[in-house]
């Protein structure tokens, strides 16, 4: 587990609590620092600190996606605002965590995402008609053609994938795709449903992306 954590009493706290748990941490106490061990040093999770002195930490969590690290990412901020949270998830985070927060927790968020990046390793590829998800590659492709999606998009769309012709609902997909970062009021789903159907549906002969009004959605030939 890398720690990207400039306070030293959170540092030390979050670092303890995980090394107690059982796993192997390193603690960087700057942006660039902690930019250039996540992108050369192998870890399983980042917890990264939002408020950082000389690179924030979305920006790091937009370098490390574009440079094509897939590690998950847990963000940790005092800004408890929703443009807050979904300008992190946005950037490729994978969930967050407001301050002050319970060590308990964190474990448990470590714990889940250590579950979905299980998941996510179980195959490498999904097919559903001519839209092909390379896990390994993190890459979309319809009809030979790569699609381009944000982190989260990618999540949204495996999760489709994994469940084609299962109809999820919202609620579900909230669950799985934003985990507890998600406000169960928002309208987030229904916003990446349409940027997914932006990307993979448009001008194509067959739609894969459906609703089922009053139920949810689902992705199928």
């Amino acid at each position: 587990m890398l720690v990207i954590e400039d306070d030293d009493a959170v540092g030390r706290l979050v670092a303890r609590g995980l090394s107690e748990a059982g796993h192997e941490v390193a603690l960087a106490r700057s942006g660039l620092d902690g930019l250039e061990r996540a992108r050369t040093e192998p870890c399983d999770l980042v917890v990264l600190d939002v408020m950082l002195p000389d690179l924030d930490g979305l920006t790091i969590c937009q370098l490390l996606r574009e440079g094509g690290v897939r590690t998950p990412i847990l963000m940790l901020t005092a800004r408890d605002s929703v443009d807050d949270r979904v300008s992190g998830l946005d950037a490729g985070a994978d969930d967050y965590l407001v301050k002050p927060f319970a060590l308990p927790e964190l474990l448990a968020r470590v714990r889940a995402l250590g579950r979905r990046a299980t998941d996510s390793a179980d195959g490498e590829t999904l097919r559903v008609g001519d839209l092909v998800l390379d896990l390994a590659r993190h890459e979309a492709r319809r009809g030979g053609q790569v699609v381009e999606l944000t982190a989260k998009e990618f999540g949204l769309l495996e999760y489709l994938m994994r469940n084609a012709g299962r109809v999820l609902t919202r609620s579900q997909i909230l669950d799985r795709v934003w985990g507890s970062a998600a406000e169960p009021a928002s309208n987030v789903v229904e916003i990446y449903v349409h940027y997914l159907r932006d990307k993979i549906d448009r001008g194509a002969a067959r739609p894969l992306i459906r609703t089922v009004r009053g139920v949810g959605y689902t992705i199928k030939e």
